[in-house]
């Protein structure tokens, strides 16, 4: 496993926004008396998702909203690849997935838009716009090669579809995630091939449900009250 040091550059102080804090007050709520340290991950997101990364003042306020050691709450943060320990791109982080369904799929050629776009991974962009990186597997395999864009998934991608989808963040425009070929869910390549039938989904043709091979008294027992 790879090492995760906090940037070297860190900022003077941490605040919890107003909004930020009531989201985790709201998840220390959701465990019992004694046990709030249980929302640390959670509010270690609120803390990125304010933020757009985990400095070390905020691993400090986190330690002392949920009254746990500040070592422990760096361990979670140092631990969990999905908290940027560093500052990310103003427009977008990008995460690319290299896994082996992605790869097959073309994902070196993302990652090679990516190289010669923004320069080297696990860096922001010299405009400050944007930091990428290579990840392993996100879980949408059927629908590789992918990345992930700040919160969205973009899908079935191509280099030039790519570099258009990052073209138009950089231009302030907010893409719609999913599919670039316009496939719905992880559906075949085309549209659906099986259960095509609309009649299948009509819920009012089922007919009454009937318990066969049964005697009369179970039968009876067996239907559902009025």
């Amino acid at each position: 496993m790879s090492v995760r040091r906090l940037a070297l550059e860190q900022p003077a102080s941490f605040a919890f926004k107003p909004a930020t804090l009531k989201a985790a007050r709201g998840w220390m709520e959701n465990f019992p008396a004694g046990r709030q340290q249980s929302a640390v991950i959670a509010i270690l997101w609120l803390v990125q998702k304010q933020e757009g990364w985990v400095c070390e003042p905020a691993i400090r306020a986190v330690a002392d909203l949920l009254g746990m050691p500040v070592i422990r709450v760096l361990e979670i943060a140092t631990f969990y690849t999905m908290f940027m320990l560093e500052p990310v791109g103003s427009v977008a982080l990008v995460q690319v997935c290299g896994t082996t369904p992605c790869q097959t799929r073309g994902s070196e050629a993302l990652l090679a838009v990516c190289k010669r776009k923004f320069g080297p991974s696990n860096h922001r962009s010299q405009d400050g716009k944007f930091y990428w990186q290579e990840v392993e597997c996100m879980g949408a395999c059927a629908n590789a090669p992918m990345a992930a864009i700040n919160d969205d998934y973009y899908e079935d991608l191509t280099p030039e579809s790519f570099e258009k989808l990052l073209d138009d963040f950089a231009a302030g425009k907010k893409p719609k995630p999913g599919s670039a070929i316009g496939r719905m869910g992880s559906s075949p390549e085309g549209g659906l091939t099986t259960l095509t039938d609309a009649a299948l989904y009509n819920g009012s043709l089922g007919k009454k449900m009937t318990i066969p091979n049964l005697p009369p008294k179970a039968l009876k027992s067996a239907k559902a009250p009025a």
